[in-house]
């Protein structure tokens, strides 16, 4: 197929990628705003020969994702800030078990119910580790259509790659916004599967599991997959940088928020202020290098997220204490816009204080 160029919601973008990376097998529940994926992939799941089913609850799904994926299929699960959290103990069983999967969050404001806006809240949640034990999801944070479409492709290699479950980190703003998407057919990478659940007709038995019993058998599985998350920070950390030359503040933001903090970087810099733009693209692993090389050349840094702070202790601890971090965020479903961002990239700029206290802003500054 020849690429093409369409008009395609953020979500609908997510749901096409994963079907052109092969994912034949969802299993949903619906909540707002991550609706149009489940719906998209209702309609599309029998035109490609897979397997589409709304599931009774979070919990339901996310174990039938564990189903598929044990016997070797490409399975993928979408869900929005709350169902996330229903989620959480089957993501720690895939985990656990080394099964490769791909979960989609299209947040929104919390805590408990909240509201259907965008948020940036579950930072925590999906870089730490959500359910139990110590475990680790590869974490992207798409910014645009077009790239929620690439980085869905990438998650399921990914997740054949490590057979570890990936996060799609998105918001509520990606998912409903629409923008041109160029869509093609990728060389994809495929993966042998020789523990999958498959018959043993002519092998010895596989066994998938999280359960391990022996004297000392948990803590050894442990520090194997801990080297498998070590391999990830080696190889698999992405980011941006925009205008950073030159840059005595550089803000950095992730998703929308990075989307926003662009505009209002470019508009500071039409007004001579020495400003850039450093975005992470994957949250975990969080790309250090690049931080403690600009905290070289900058002054100072500024996180701008929609909750109220959470990436900016990832921020501290790649810098390292070499230049002060602060902080603005707005939080329960407040999305800043450029020109709010601007006055505080002004202020940043001005203020002479050292240190790594955050921003005091009734605004969000905490």
């Amino acid at each position: 197929m020849k690429a093409r160029q369409v008009l395609m919601k953020g979500n609908e973008a997510l749901a096409e990628g994963a079907l052109a990376a092969g994912c034949r097998c969802f299993f949903g529940y619906p909540i707002t705003p991550q609706n149009e994926i489940p719906e998209y992939m209702s309609r599309r799941m029998p035109e490609v020969g897979g397997v589409f089913v709304q599931s009774e609850s979070e919990v339901a799904a996310v174990n039938m994702v564990f189903g598929a994926s044990a016997c070797g299929a490409r399975a993928m699960t979408s869900s929005s800030s709350p169902g996330i959290s229903l989620k959480q103990e089957g993501i720690s069983y895939l985990a656990g078990a080394e099964l490769p999967a791909v979960i989609i969050n299209v947040q929104r404001g919390g805590p408990g119910l909240g509201n259907i806006s965008a948020s940036q809240a579950d930072y925590f949640q999906a870089t730490k580790g959500g359910g139990h034990g110590d475990y680790r999801l590869l974490v992207y944070a798409p910014s645009t259509v077009q790239e929620a479409y690439d980085l869905a492709i990438k998650a399921f290699e990914k997740a054949d790659q490590y057979r570890n479950p990936v996060m799609l980190l998105c918001d509520g703003v990606l998912g409903q916004m629409m923008e041109p998407l160029t869509l093609g057919t990728p060389k994809l990478k495929t993966f042998e599967k020789p523990w999958a659940l498959t018959g043993c007709a002519g092998r010895a038995p596989n066994v998938v599991k999280s359960l391990f019993m022996g004297e000392g058998e948990l803590e050894a599985r442990n520090f194997m997959l801990k080297k498998k998350y070590d391999r990830m920070k080696a190889r698999e950390t992405m980011h941006e940088g925009y205008m950073l030359e030159g840059a005595e503040l550089v803000v950095t933001a992730f998703g929308t928020s990075a989307r926003i903090a662009k505009a209002a970087v470019k508009a500071a810099r039409e007004k001579g202020m020495k400003v850039g733009l450093l975005r992470p693209v994957t949250l975990f692993p969080f790309p250090d290098r690049p931080f403690r090389e600009a905290a070289v050349k900058s002054k100072k840094f500024l996180v701008v997220e929609m909750n109220l702070g959470q990436m900016v202790e990832d921020v501290r601890l790649a810098v390292e204490g070499r230049r002060p971090v602060e902080f603005y965020g707005r939080p329960g479903g407040g999305v800043p816009t450029p020109g709010e961002l601007l006055k505080v990239i002004q202020k940043a700029l001005l203020q002479k204080k050292s240190g790594g206290a955050a921003t005091r802003k009734a605004a969000g500054g905490r």
